[in-house]
């Protein structure tokens, strides 16, 4: 009887120990349901090359700790790959142009360079690439400087030249380094494709401060391959962060070197746009690679692409690069509002000028994001 008695009381401090930690796991599950809707989620969207996984490192580093050494490292290789890649880009367009070129001279390495070129292009075609030494850098800065693959890099928009390539070419002495670290401005510039899904949580004013939203901000591939991805991530979207890269109408795809870059941005952008689970999100677009866009635009007029085949160039200077500016705003402008029906008339809508590789301005503009999307907020629970 005793031992029953015994068994009886264990059988009890069991169940009730199970209970206890039941109620403890039901209080975590309520209280992290509770912080999830507190956090707003961000979509990145946008087509390849577009700038986006720059606006997600910008944000890392701005409102998070940043990079630590160990992923700063971890960049060495990509960043070597990218120095590699160029130079076979650039080396391969050069032979590609003088077979097509009337005058094909203009397009051949110099006869010391030709030997070089093609060891370097070898290299630049493999899945692992040496780590940059002084002997490759020398021979890296022969070839880049030949005229002939300064004559191909001035028609880089016909290639798919990276946007890096004068960046890590003025630095490669210091890439070389045997004792080299990427700094954060390199990790900015390097260039790899996004595939699958990247997320960040992040508040721009800080997650102690009362006043500032939480924001969990999605990052997808661009490429067309990934696309199909992009569709899991559709439902519960706070915002809709669209980025074009408007110095991009003279060029072609990466997947497709017959479709122009800007005539992707707008069918992807219409496509966006209409899918009905976007109904009350708000949209954020921005035209991004302003930089390069304001370099190019007195060189390359911006009727080239079809899109803008009614543009008009006024003047020359800033107020040429300000009215093409204005010009392609009014144009997403335009989309934006052809592709909006009744039901999407309260939702937001915003345009921004960013260029993903200025800190100060990427910084200023997620503020300005966080403020829109706070009043919108206050306005939903008849606050404002």
């Amino acid at each position: 009887m005793g031992l029953l008695c015994s068994r009886h009381k264990r059988g009890n401090q069991a169940n009730t120990e199970e209970n206890v930690q039941a109620a403890e796991i039901e209080r975590r599950i309520e209280q992290e349901t509770k912080a999830e809707k507190h956090i707003q989620k961000l979509l990145l969207l946008g087509a390849g090359e577009s700038g986006k996984s720059t606006i997600f490192k910008q944000i890392k580093l701005l409102f998070q700790t940043g990079f630590d050494e160990r992923e700063l490292q971890s960049y060495t290789s990509v960043i070597h790959a990218n120095v590699y890649q160029t130079i076979k880009i650039l080396h391969d367009g050069a032979k590609e142009l003088a077979l097509s070129e009337g005058d094909a001279s203009k397009y051949g390495l110099s006869v010391d360079n030709k030997e070089i070129g093609e060891k370097l292009s070898e290299i630049g075609g493999r899945l692992d690439y040496p780590r940059l030494t002084e002997e490759l850098v020398e021979e890296i800065l022969k070839i880049w400087k030949d005229p002939a693959i300064q004559e191909t890099y001035a028609r880089g928009n016909e290639l798919q030249v990276p946007d890096c390539a004068d960046y890590f070419m003025e630095n490669l002495q210091r890439l070389s380094d045997p004792n080299y670290i990427p700094t954060k401005e390199d990790v900015l510039h390097a260039r790899v494709r996004t595939t699958g899904v990247v997320e960040i949580q992040f508040s721009p004013v800080g997650e102690n401060k009362k006043s500032g939203e939480v924001y969990r901000l999605f990052d997808v591939g661009g490429q067309r391959n990934e696309r199909r991805k992009w569709i899991h991530l559709f439902e519960g979207v706070t915002a809709v962060i669209f980025c074009a890269a408007i110095s991009e109408y003279d060029q072609t795809l990466f997947e497709d070197e017959n479709r122009n870059r800007m005539m992707e941005t707008k069918e992807l952008f219409e496509w966006v746009l209409k899918q009905k689970c976007f109904e009350k999100t708000s949209f954020m677009l921005f035209l991004n690679k302003f930089d390069i866009f304001e370099k190019k635009v007195s060189k390359v007029p911006l009727n080239v692409c079809d899109w803008f085949k009614d543009y008009q160039p006024v003047s020359t200077g800033k107020q040429q690069v300000e009215h093409a500016y204005e010009f392609v705003k009014k144009k997403f402008e335009e989309l934006y509002y052809q592709n909006v029906t009744c039901d999407h008339q309260d939702r937001v809508f915003k345009i921004y000028r960013t260029t993903a590789l200025d800190q100060k301005l990427v910084k200023k503009t997620f503020k300005l994001v966080d403020e829109t999307l706070r009043r919108r907020n206050l306005f939903e629970a008849g606050l404002l």
